[in-house]
């Protein structure tokens, strides 16, 4: 194990899921070229205690044996052993640490488009609901491995790979575990600035946006320090520089413009991307690449073409200031402001009534999908509408100005 691999490992158990002893933990990395983390990641929980690790490995090669050959009608398919383990992880209050990072990118170019958005393995519907209600403690961790370096870098440079990556994680702290702490501090004072001035609405505008996302009634901002329902505290994204809220998914109107290229959760790339949406719906989508992908995504379901999401960064945070496009929905998103369509995040909004119908009606969008994707940057600002209309200058020339 080098040295910043148990460095990784170490932020995953003890800031990131907050594995307690006489835990079961759960580790799903993305793929088998991630094992040296998975192991690390393994053998810290157990050093901490943990009563059963389990490491499980994704595989993009055979998903794309089933999205070529399987029959159309089965691609929704979840095995009954994977729901189980979503279920006991909810019933043992498991930890979940996900090693994420496709090193294939272009795999599924050769899948139809409506068969790839078919697949949700291995973020499944039934996961992304216990995460977004706190019933798992979890994170989710870059898994640096040859191919991720030669998919984000265009050669298998780990070296350089791992100094990207180190200050994004606050690895080159003299106290990692410390620097995250007065890091989440930082977001925990931006989400409160937010939440006092009570805002209805946030505008992007500039750079071919003008979009304005009504915020549910019901929601509060947040950033990635949570907690789970029985008390552990995590922090679910590293990196993570966001804050976030709720929209109400009724009540997006205009255009927006992507700034950066994204990998979708489920496979594919897409450039250029453009979105017009009425009435909280995306009506028209463009792209110079992936539209396709992007279209066939949002016919998921009733919900998948209404944002669950809005989340602000600003210029200070150390992805964006590297200048670079990752292809990496993990860091990219942790660059710049962005939205997600899709379902939105149970944990944001703590008053909303029991049942999906009710939390339909009141704005709350549900959906089998959540896709980020990155709208801002120093030629979109950011502006706040409180309940009379007046706009309220948030983040101006990528700097955060709100106080």
């Amino acid at each position: 194990m080098t040295a910043r691999v148990e460095q990784l490992a170490k932020l995953a158990v003890r800031v990131g899921a907050g594995v307690r002893p006489q835990q079961d933990v759960v580790v799903l990395a993305f793929d088998v070229e991630q094992a040296p983390i998975a192991r690390a990641v393994a053998e810290v929980a157990y050093a901490d205690g943990a009563r059963f690790v389990s490491v499980m490995y994704w595989d993009q090669h055979v998903k794309h044996s089933r999205l070529i050959h399987a029959p159309e009608q089965s691609l929704g398919f979840v095995p009954d052993w994977w729901e189980a383990m979503v279920a006991e992880c909810v019933e043992r209050h498991s930890a979940l640490i996900i090693v994420w990072g496709d090193p294939h990118r272009a795999l599924l170019d050769d899948v139809p488009s409506a068969r790839v958005a078919s697949d949700h393995m291995p973020l499944t519907p039934s996961l992304f609901q216990a995460v977004g209600r706190g019933e798992i403690a979890w994170t989710i961790i870059p898994g640096p491995c040859p191919g991720l370096a030669s998919a984000m870098l265009g050669a298998p440079d780990m070296e350089r790979l791992w100094q990207l990556l180190t200050p994004m994680l606050r690895l080159d702290a003299a106290d990692p575990a410390l620097a995250w702490r007065e890091h989440v501090a930082r977001l925990k004072e931006r989400t409160a600035v937010l939440q006092r001035h009570n805002l209805a609405a946030i505008r992007f505008r500039g750079g071919g946006t003008d979009l304005t996302v009504g915020l549910l009634a019901q929601a509060r901002w947040t950033s990635v320090p949570l907690e789970a329902r029985w008390g552990i505290p995590m922090v679910v994204n590293m990196p993570s520089e966001e804050v976030f809220t709720t929209p109400d998914y009724r009540r997006t109107e205009g255009t927006v413009r992507v700034t950066r290229p994204i990998n979708l959760v489920g496979g594919g790339r897409v450039e250029g991307l453009a979105i017009r949406f009425e009435q909280g719906r995306a009506v028209h989508v463009e792209a110079t690449r992936g539209a396709e992908l992007v279209r066939a995504q949002m016919a998921t379901d009733e919900g998948s073409a209404r944002l669950g999401e809005v989340a602000l960064v600003d210029g200070s945070s150390p992805v964006g200031q590297t200048g670079m496009v990752f292809g990496d929905i993990l860091i990219d998103e942790n660059a710049t402001s962005h939205i997600a369509w899709g379902s939105a995040y149970a944990f944001t909004a703590p008053d909303l009534p029991e049942g999906k119908e009710a939390q339909v009606a009141l704005g709350f969008n549900h959906s089998d999908v959540h896709q980020d994707a990155m709208i801002g940057g120093p030629e979109v600002d950011v502006l706040g509408l409180d309940h009379n209309g007046r706009e309220i200058p948030v983040i101006s020339a990528d700097t955060w100005v709100l106080n």
